[in-house]
Formats: structure tokens, sequence, C-alpha cells
């Protein structure tokens, strides 16, 4: 997950990504609401943690300016504001979430995670070539052949079949996988190295691609 934190009080910003990157989430920064604004305009974030009291331009209006260039990416507000007029204004300005100020880290971690899994739902079948997945029912199959999955290979498989085509980095496994621990790099390519002589193995065409330096796709298509 690659989340922007807008926060002028850098203190509160360096303790808040210290915390979110125990977990693997990648976190950029802004510091007033012009910046903000421009780097969200770029794109490529799950989420954003949007003070209100910023520097140029506050915070509801940078969700109100976003909102109105077609932004969809989850907004959740962290403030001291805590009046129901405040929350009121900034849900009307396209908040997804509201906090206020002081919020305790693992509170935050879990209300992003809820942000990420409304922004990517659950779909009944995933189709990738001749390979089939059905979350809800936890099994996959391929040419029409059932696979033998154990959990880990499971999760990463589900993974890599929810962000396909699009490469998705080792870091960003682990982290999916192994939320609350820190894992080997040897001890994921075993993980991978399994999930392929299930997948790909049997099968004429690969379709667990590898980029190196990147990561890895699930994709028909040649890296």
């Amino acid at each position: 997950m690659r989340i922007l934190i807008v926060e002028d009080d850098r203190d509160l910003a360096l303790a808040m990504s210290e915390y979110l990157e125990l977990h693997r989430i990648e976190c950029d920064f802004a510091y007033n609401g012009t910046s903000a604004i421009n780097l969200a305009l770029q794109g490529g974030y799950d989420s954003l943690i949007l003070d209100n009291m910023l520097p140029r331009v506050t915070g509801i209006e940078v969700c109100r300016q976003l909102r109105a260039e077609g932004v969809d990416t989850p907004i959740l507000m962290l403030t001291a504001c805590d009046t129901d007029a405040d929350q009121l204004e900034g849900f009307g300005a396209g908040l997804d979430d509201y906090v206020t100020k002081p919020c305790a880290m693992p509170l935050l971690l879990a209300r992003l995670k809820a942000l990420y899994r409304r922004q990517h739902p659950e779909r009944d079948c995933l189709q990738i070539a001749d390979l089939t997945i059905y979350p809800r029912e936890h099994r996959a199959s391929r040419g029409g052949y059932p696979l033998k999955l154990a959990p880990t290979s499971w999760r990463i498989l589900l993974l890599l079949a929810r962000r396909s085509p699009a490469v998705v980095s080792k870091a960003e496994i682990a982290q999916h996988v192994w939320p609350d621990d820190e894992v080997e790099e040897g001890t994921l390519n075993v993980h991978l190295h399994q999930l392929r002589k299930i997948v790909d193995k049997p099968f004429e065409r690969p379709l667990i691609q590898t980029h190196v330096g990147v990561g890895l796709a699930l994709t028909a298509e040649a890296p």
C-alpha cells in the first residue's frame, strides 16, 4: 500500500510514517495544501491522510479540489477539528473517513486497511488466461484442473490476481501475507517457487512473470 501523508507538523508526519512503514506501507509527504494537490493529481496512492489546518490551502479545500478534478483516491482526514459541523463539511467535500486527533496508531492503520478493502471489492471470479480463481470459495483451477494450494500460496496468488496485470513488488507481497512479521527474502522466494510449481510448471505457458528489480505480475503477456 502506498499513501500520501499531508501534515504540516513534520514530527507527527514522521511518527505516523515510522509506524505505518513497520507494516510495509510506503509513505510520501506533503506539508502544505498546494503540494498535496499536486502530488495527489499525479496518482499512484491508495489513500491520503489529510490534516485540515494546512498552510496555503486547507485540507477541506484540498479534498474539494481533488474531487472536482475526478480524483477518487480514498481520503482520511486526521485533524483536531472535532465539531459535528467540521465533520459534516468534510464529508460534504468528499472525505471517506474523518478521525480526530489524537488517534492511536493501530486504529489509524485499521482505518487505512478498511479504506483499501473498500476500494478493492471482492469479485465472484477472477480470470487470467486459463486460470480461474474463486475468492469467496477459496479455490482455483487452471485449464479445468483444480489447483491444490497451501494457505500462503493462496494468499500470494489472490493478491497477484487482484492486481493483474500490474506488477506487485516483493515488499508488497510480504506485507500482504505477513503483515505483522519481518520476512526474509529467501523465505518469500521459497513460497514463490512453490506457487510456480503448482500454477505454472504443469502447463505450457507460464503466467507468473518476473520483472527483474520491480516485482511479479500474474499475466499471460510476456514481461
